[in-house]
């Protein structure tokens, strides 16, 4: 059941201005609100409405009473079917455009912009052709910053939208063949105001370019206003659609219908699904006092089929019910209208600068020695500067000559765990025994005696290799010198015996053990072969040795052993 009441009783009853307050208040306290308006919110700026006595239809019925049987026939979209009619639309059209340019702004728009601004604006639907609430700051889906330009089947930004404009824009024209659209301009009215209609600029420019590649001419547009009329689709009606059923999921808490009788169909199953949802949502709710979630401001009652849909019916101006919310909503909760202010700096002689006092300064101190930086994490202390060393400042070094320390900070600053050394000494064995580990013969001349190369093992050579190894190296030196040839001189097996990388105990599987196994006598087969199957070996003996390694045969491993023997 609706509940009616009166802007008009307001001072008197007693009844009537507490529910209002509790409208206000509900309003206040509510956080995602769908606002419906029609023309009623702008007769106060002097556009006229529709279907009121001195509305719009009234209008055109007494000014071309030979053209059309009612008003509204202006606003069908089979007037284009007669030239006469069509006209009349062009000409009634650029006088209402021309009066919409001088309007400005009503309270009631600056109402809807204030609830976007205080993020409780679920979205704005509106009947209205004039573009006003794009005036105080609403992205309307008429204007050209919510077209999309991605390549997806959306040509809206549906998230950035805030007021969906139902019937169009009178402020843009629309090719009535491409359907390409550009704004209103002084020339279009001029057009309109003779009866006529401007060629598109996009079918005329395609046209002539086909003509200048001698092809056949297409048919050039005309431009109407873009504005939705009676029986006639909405360019933007598959947006429109999505942008309804996200809003629909959002689940809205409240819905303000103001200005509109509510008798086009579209807008009457639109006002009907979002109260459908708002009562659903508001149905769990335990309060025993009726939820003030859809409320209905119009001058005219709502017929009856609204009476379980619309909860409250305020008969009155539009801008007079807005004007009173506004104020009930600052006494009632003036934290929301708190405004966070910025205090510009001036001179310390000024008022403002008197009034104001530092009561905790956010700005950490700079920490000029150790003693008070003892309290503060994570701040580098401050290295001393020439002026208080007294030493002359140098040049500073290049990032590859710069001494690296082992932390950014101290080692008094940093945990146990992270402290590292920074001695010189990285080393605990002694420099003279460093390089005992390899001999460098690479840069040393070669020793003059043989005798010499057995005193190269130092004692740090014995703590580390194993002492049978080191018997083995001397066995081989000694058997080397024997099988000098005669006349060669020690220095001829010095030089054979220095390498680019000599270690002190060599390695018998290295290159040195094969070159000698090499010059050894071959071993004696255990019984006699033909001489074609050693021929015939000998020729293998280059592939086999390609082959991965295998078993060796015990031919090769009994001079190894008899040399560790010796």
């Amino acid at each position: 059941m609706t509940i009616t009441l009166d802007l008009n009783h307001l001072p008197g009853d007693s009844h009537t201005r507490r529910t209002l307050s509790e409208i206000s208040l509900s309003l206040a306290k509510s956080k995602k609100i769908v606002v419906v308006t029609g023309a009623g919110i702008s007769c106060s700026c002097g556009i006229p409405d529709f279907r009121s006595s001195d509305g719009l239809y009234a209008l055109v019925k007494e000014r071309f009473p030979d053209v059309v049987l009612k008003g509204r026939d202006l606003f069908d979209a089979a007037l284009f079917r007669d030239a006469t009619s069509t006209a009349v639309f062009y000409t009634f059209i650029s006088g209402l455009k021309r009066s919409i340019d001088l309007a400005k702004p009503t309270p009631t728009h600056h109402f809807i912009k204030t609830l976007d601004s205080k993020k409780k604006l679920l979205r704005s639907y509106t009947q209205n052709i004039d573009g006003l609430e794009a005036r105080v700051g609403l992205l309307g889906t008429s204007c050209q910053e919510a077209k999309s330009t991605g390549k997806g089947k959306n040509k809206l930004r549906t998230k950035d939208i805030r007021n969906v404009q139902l019937h169009g824009d009178i402020h843009r024209v629309r090719c009535m063949a491409c359907s390409a659209e550009y704004p209103c301009t002084e020339e279009h009215l001029v057009s309109f105001e003779k009866g006529t209609a401007p060629d598109c600029p996009e079918c005329l420019s395609r046209s002539e370019a086909r003509v200048a590649r001698s092809a056949r001419a297409i048919r050039v547009g005309s431009l109407r206003p873009a504005i939705v009329l009676y029986d006639e689709s909405h360019p933007l009606g598959d947006d429109i659609g999505s942008i309804h059923s996200a809003d629909l999921t959002r689940k809205p808490d409240m819905l303000i219908i103001m200005g509109t009788s509510l008798k086009v169909h579209g807008l009457k199953k639109l006002v009907k699904d979002f109260a459908r949802t708002i009562h659903s949502s508001s149905s769990s709710s335990s309060s025993s006092k009726k939820p003030c979630k859809v409320v209905f401001v119009n001058k005219t009652a709502p017929g009856s089929e609204w009476s379980d849909v619309i909860d409250y019916h305020i008969v009155g101006e539009t801008d007079q019910w807005t004007t009173k919310v506004v104020e009930d909503w600052k006494k009632m909760r003036p934290v929301d209208w708190e405004v966070q202010q910025t205090l510009v700096h001036g001179s310390g002689d000024s008022p403002v600068a008197k009034g104001l006092k530092v009561v905790k300064s956010l700005v950490v101190p700079l920490v000029k020695d150790k003693k008070a930086g003892e309290g503060i994490e994570n701040i580098a202390p401050i290295p001393p500067t020439s002026a208080t060393t007294g030493a002359k400042s140098s040049p500073p070094l290049s990032p590859s000559k710069r001494q690296r320390k082992a932390s950014h900070y101290d080692d008094v600053e940093v945990s146990p765990s992270k402290r590292q050394s920074t001695s010189d000494r990285h080393h605990a064995m002694p420099s003279e025994e460093r390089k005992l580990l390899f001999k460098e013969t690479t840069n040393k001349q070669p020793s003059s005696t043989i005798d010499k190369l057995e005193v190269s093992v130092s004692r740090l050579d014995i703590s580390i290799c194993d002492a049978s190894m080191r018997e083995a190296d001397i066995s081989y030196t000694a058997l080397c010198r024997a099988k000098l040839p005669v006349g060669s001189s020690k220095d001829t097996f010095s030089k054979a015996e220095t390498s680019q990388m000599d270690i002190s105990i060599r390695d018998l599987s290295m290159r040195d053990a094969e070159a000698f196994l090499a010059d050894l006598p071959p071993a004696q087969p255990s019984r006699k072969l033909p001489s074609n199957i050693h021929a015939r070996q000998t020729r293998a003996a280059p592939r086999r040795a390609a082959k991965p390694k295998g078993r060796v045969s015990s031919a090769k491993k009994k001079p190894c052993v008899e040399l560790v023997a010796r």
